[in-house]
Order: structure tokens, then C-alpha cells, then sequence
């Protein structure tokens, strides 16, 4: 009998770092003439791992199919542009229904933030509006969170706006309960700014929540609510002068948590049993430097075994990190910063790529490349003066005029714009 457990036991998948990954598939973003600069900001798989869903620069959602031959195999994997569900203003946010799935159109769906409109439940099959949740501020106007997760029941959707948390029922579109977040009479603790990342552990009644507002001696950047109460129990990252972008905690250690930083390459980890003033641990990709400091947004993510940190860089690499070394009790307590290397380094794109993903199923990792770079034409610096130059008279008549130099906008082009897909599955 234990036999026949063990042969139907599901294994997370394993990761081979021991050399680079295969690339299996490359899938370019459907063109839109109107918008040649488009690239991808964010990628996300779907529970189910059968999608992607992009959120594209365009203001526009670009979906994508990966098919195998074999549930089991990843060589032959092949991921394919589906279809583009187009946004009427620019996209803040994005995330999928917890059990979304292709095979079952009812759960299928996933929630977006559009700027000034109310939180969208859109159907991913045709984009079709299923449920709205508003948030309105105190002029009637329409706030779009920048931020937005799903408890662990996906009952309750989280957004996380300016100064406040909106908590919605999943069931009942419409108007939330607000939280706010900004320190109160009773207490000089609080967050400040825009709630720019919500996450919630894995098996705690507990979810944390990360401001643009950098901190500072007296005031951290991120804070850990209770679910039950929705009051906060904890304040983490006083040591960082930098404005929170993602927040995650480890799935399988639900005490870690880690959180990446604008203009700063590296990612921070704390172990909330302990000394949470001080990070516990710095992982530092092997190309952090000055280009590293970006305000783009780089998204990094952990496999389902919380055994693997990945996360991109803006010289088009993507780094993996081994999180099996947490595991340790005697380092919980330490109160220096551990920097740990990457345990892989490679190649990935041609340009930043700004968003990794574990396969939930597979051993395979998503990563989107693509950001704006501004190349300025000499071509276009061109000097403009009254009069036919060739004519020696007019010449000297002109040495009174002030001569306009005719400047051209700066026009964003981007080098890569892709998505890849790249096995790390053990021979």
C-alpha cells in the first residue's frame, strides 16, 4: 500500500543549478503599430501553469499558451501568444483568482487595477466584466490601487492605495471596509504613502504590507496586519531608505519573508521569529551596481518548495539563489546582515528583464524582458537661419541672427521585448 502512495505522491519540482538552464521557448509580444515600444512589465503564470498573463506597456493585457507534449517533459514546451484584452488607461496591477484555471471557465478570471476605474474581475477567456469593486476617495473620484492579493481563502481581495488598505468581499461587488494605515491619536506607528505590496503567509493569519514612502529612524516602511483583527503587529525595514515594490513570503517557511526595493538591485530577507530591525539576509545578484539603480520595477518570485529565489537584473541576466541554507536555527538571532551569493548566474535577454516566475507544476522559470531606453538623434540638432547660405552676402547678413537650435523629444525605443522560457529539470 505504501507503495502505491508513493508512486502517486506529488514531487515539487527540482531545480538542476549546477549548469545553465535550456531554453525551451521564445514568444514575442503581438505587435501593435500604434505603440512600437511596447514590452512587457510583468508575467505571471496561472495557477494551473497551462498560461501567461502579461501586463504590456500599451495599456493592454497579452495572454499565452504553454503546450507540451508531455504533462511530464518540458523539452519540448512551446509558449504561444493567445489573445490581448485592451485597457482604457494605464495598468497598475494584476493578479490572478487563486484556482483559475483553464479547464474550469467559472474560476477562470483574475483582477486587474486600471487608473481611475473601479478594481476589475475580468473574465480571461474573453476579458468580459464580471464584478467591480469601488474606491472612492473624498471628491467621488475613482482610486485605482496600486497594489492587490487574495487572502488564503480567496474570499477577501485586498488593494492597497494611499494611506489606506480596501478590503472587499469577492461575493459581493461594490464598496469595501477601509483600513487605514497612517499613524492615528492613539499611536505614532503607521504607514505612510502608497501601499504599494500586500502579501500574505502561507499559514498564519497574517499579511504584510509595503509603503513607497522610504523609512526612516523613526518610522518603518512595512508592516504586518493580523487578518482577524486588522490591526498592525509588527514593523519591519527601518534599516532601508528605499521605497517598497514586492513583498513575499517564503510558501513553505512562513516566517521569511523578502522584499525588493526601488533602485535597489538586491533583496532582503527577514525572519519575523527573531530580530526584525536588522534583515537577516541580503541577496545580491551577482551584477549589482550602479545600473542597477532603476526605477523600474523588478519583480522577482520563490518556487512552490521555497527552495529557489530568482529575480532579474537590468544587464539582462537573472540570478537564482539557494534558500535551503534558512533552515539553520543558529543564525535566526544574528544581528550582521548575511550576503549570500547567487548560486547561478545567466544570460537571459538582451535588455532588463524586470519580471521572473516558478512554474507551480514544472521545473521551469518564466522571465519577460524589456524597458525604455532613449536614444538621442544628432541628426535632429540642426541649426535654422534666415536667408540662402551659399550666397556670401546673406552669410554676413545672418551673423546677426540668433541661430535656433531645433530640439527633437527624446523617442523610447526598446532593444528586447520577449518572453522566455527555460527548463531546469535534472537529466
Amino acid at each position: 500500500m505504501s507503495n502505491d502512495l508513493g508512486e502517486y505522491s506529488w514531487v515539487p519540482p527540482q531545480y538542476d543549478v549546477s549548469r545553465p538552464p535550456n531554453l525551451v521557448s521564445t514568444a514575442r509580444l503581438d505587435p501593435d503599430p500604434d505603440f512600437p515600444e511596447n514590452f512587457i512589465r510583468t508575467a505571471k503564470w496561472s495557477p494551473d501553469g497551462a498560461n501567461v498573463l502579461s501586463q504590456c506597456e500599451n495599456r493592454s493585457f497579452q495572454f499565452f499558451d504553454l503546450s507540451t507534449e508531455s504533462p511530464s517533459t518540458t523539452s519540448s514546451a512551446s509558449l504561444n501568444y493567445s489573445r490581448t484584452l485592451h485597457q482604457s488607461s494605464p495598468i497598475l496591477d494584476f493578479v490572478w483568482y487563486p484556482s483559475a484555471s483553464s479547464r474550469d471557465l467559472a474560476s477562470y478570471c483574475f483582477v486587474a487595477s486600471v487608473r481611475e476605474c473601479p478594481v476589475k474581475l475580468l473574465d480571461a477567456s474573453d476579458g468580459r466584466l464580471r464584478a467591480s469593486y469601488r474606491i472612492v476617495d473624498h471628491r467621488e473620484r475613482q482610486i485605482a490601487p496600486h497594489s492587490l492579493a487574495f487572502n488564503l481563502t480567496a474570499q477577501k481581495l485586498y488593494c492597497g492605495f494611499e494611506d489606506a488598505i480596501e478590503i472587499f468581499d469577492v461575493h459581493r461587488p461594490g464598496e469595501g471596509t477601509r483600513l487605514p494605515t497612517t499613524p492615528s491619536k492613539k499611536t505614532k506607528e503607521g504607514l505612510k504613502g502608497i501601499i504599494s505590496s500586500i502579501a500574505f503567509s502561507s499559514s498564519y493569519d497574517t499579511y504584510a504590507a509595503g509603503s513607497l514612502s522610504p523609512s526612516s529612524s523613526f518610522a518603518e516602511n512595512i508592516a504586518l496586519f493580523s487578518e482577524a483583527s486588522n490591526e498592525p503587529v509588527m514593523y519591519v525595514g527601518a534599516d532601508i531608505r528605499a521605497s517598497v515594490t514586492q513583498l513575499m513570503f517564503n510558501p513553505t517557511k512562513p516566517h521569511m519573508l523578502y522584499a525588493a526595493f526601488r533602485r535597489q538591485s538586491s533583496i532582503y530577507a527577514w525572519d519575523l521569529r527573531g530580530n526584525t530591525s536588522t534583515p537577516l539576509r541580503l541577496f545580491n545578484p551577482s551584477s549589482s551596481n550602479k545600473s542597477g539603480l532603476t526605477n523600474q520595477k523588478i519583480r522577482f518570485d520563490v518556487d512552490l518548495a521555497g527552495r529557489r529565489l530568482g529575480v532579474g537584473g537590468q544587464d539582462g541576466n537573472v540570478s537564482l539563489f539557494d534558500l535551503d541554507i534558512e533552515t539553520e536555527a543558529d543564525t535566526v538571532y544574528e544581528e550582521s546582515v548575511q550576503e549570500v551569493e547567487p548560486s547561478l548566474t545567466y544570460e537571459a535577454h538582451k535588455d532588463a528583464v524586470g519580471s521572473v516566475a516558478f512554474h507551480p507544476l514544472q521545473s521551469v522559470l518564466l522571465s519577460a524582458s524589456g524597458s525604455r531606453h532613449f536614444e538621442h538623434d544628432d541628426t535632429g540638432d540642426a541649426f535654422n537661419a534666415s536667408g540662402d547660405t551659399s550666397n556670401s552676402e546673406s552669410e554676413s547678413d545672418d551673423q546677426g541672427h540668433i541661430a535656433r537650435k531645433m530640439k527633437r523629444r527624446p523617442h523610447p525605443v526598446v532593444m528586447d521585448a520577449s518572453l522566455n522560457v527555460w527548463s531546469f529539470a535534472t537529466d
